[in-house]
């Protein structure tokens, strides 16, 4: 097989694509000739000679439109050396895959892990809705054209993966024939060892009970309720710190909100963190928490487990596939204020039931290794 994997981000910029694409290439390369092709935010890296693939990119910065004819341009010109096209989204990768793939008669596997056009619309203001309601109603414009692209992308593919069954079931609702669609779980790397909390409290230089939150800073992941119960969290417990790590479009409301509420020594804004340092950062927490409205299938939730971080996270989407409710983590609502804050006060006043978390979490972590997400994977594209 020669596979080409075209993706919408790649290292150094961070994200399960990016992992997902050098994981996949690297296993793909020591039996098949394999090229990742991906927009960038630079223009090289010193690490792609470092890889047992090519890496082609595309520059990010360019004006919208002239890059996604540039992207288009260059997979059609990789094409010719390439019997296999794996886009890892159905938009950005997958609108131009599926063009060359039909043009040079290459097989085409996507692999979904959301709804673009409901995050487009959630990102401008044009709906309100989680995505489950935004499935029901009718669309209009331009979200309507994104919606109707991903769902023709994933028409014309030979094979579709998701990271979850609440995404195969997303997706099939489009119309799409549930028998190309294979539910291929995301795994996690190990860190071995991971730092013990002090040593990693020591290590980012933070004091107190510390409640970590990891995500793109956007409207859905639920970052401005946990600014706005941290009043009431200091009033369990005055050693409350929430730390949130991230960057996005969120990021000017989150900071007004903080000095608003004169939390300026309460809650610390990260930014893009990565690597050891996110580990570090994750791993000193004393409660991990994703108040989020969507997730196809969390990394976060995975990564805190592995850290020995016990997990609070909201019964939606892909999370129900991981947590088990008050086994190795709880599940609440969605945005609720008052589920959030009892989550949380439980868990810090039970401190067997957070042990008991750790404990559980760390034997989820071990059902999703990236071993088994890279095998299949490959297994499918080369059936």
């Amino acid at each position: 097989m020669r596979l080409l994997i075209a993706t919408g981000i790649y290292e150094p910029d961070i994200g399960g694509p990016a992992s997902y694409a050098r994981a996949l290439g690297q296993q793909a390369a020591s039996v098949h000739y394999v090229t990742i092709l991906t927009y960038s935010s630079v223009w090289k890296s010193r690490n792609d000679k470092e890889q047992p693939f090519a890496v082609v990119r595309v520059w990010r910065w360019w004006p919208r439109g002239i890059r996604h004819i540039m992207y288009l341009m260059r997979m059609a010109l990789l094409g010719r050396h390439h019997d296999t096209i794996l886009a890892l989204n159905a938009v950005s990768a997958g609108i131009p895959a599926r063009l060359v793939a039909h043009w040079q008669k290459q097989k085409l596997f996507i692999r979904v892990v959301g709804d673009y056009a409901w995050e487009t619309a959630i990102q401008r203001g044009n709906t309100a809705l989680l995505v489950n309601d935004f499935q029901k109603e009718p669309h209009t414009s331009w979200i309507a054209f994104l919606h109707r692209q991903q769902v023709a992308v994933c028409r014309a593919a030979h094979g579709i993966i998701v990271p979850s069954e609440y995404l195969a079931e997303l997706v099939q609702g489009w119309g799409i024939d549930r028998g190309k669609i294979e539910v291929i779980y995301n795994g996690v790397v190990p860190v071995v060892p991971p730092p013990t909390k002090e040593a990693a409290k020591k290590k980012i230089g933070l004091a107190g009970s510390l409640i970590v939150s990891v995500g793109r800073l956007v409207p859905w992941k639920g970052f401005r309720m946990l600014i706005k119960i941290m009043p009431k969290l200091l009033q369990i417990n005055q050693f409350f710190r929430l730390v949130i790590v991230g960057v996005g479009p969120d990021m000017g409301v989150l900071q007004a909100m903080v000095r608003n509420l004169g939390l300026e020594r309460k809650v610390l804004l990260m930014g893009k963190k990565q690597g050891q340092e996110l580990v570090d950062i994750v791993s000193a927490g004393d409660i991990f928490i994703l108040n989020t409205g969507y997730e196809g299938f969390s990394h976060q939730v995975l990564e805190a487990m592995m850290c020995g971080v016990p997990v609070i996270t909201t019964a939606v989407g892909g999370n129900r596939e991981v947590v088990r409710q008050g086994e190795n983590g709880f599940l609440v609502k969605y945005n609720d204020e008052f589920n959030l804050i009892e989550g949380i006060r439980t868990l810090w006043q039970m401190p067997e039931l957070r042990q008991e978390f750790v404990e559980q979490g760390r034997a989820t972590v071990e059902q999703f290794p990236v071993s088994t997400m890279v095998r299949r994977s490959l297994e499918f594209i080369s059936s």
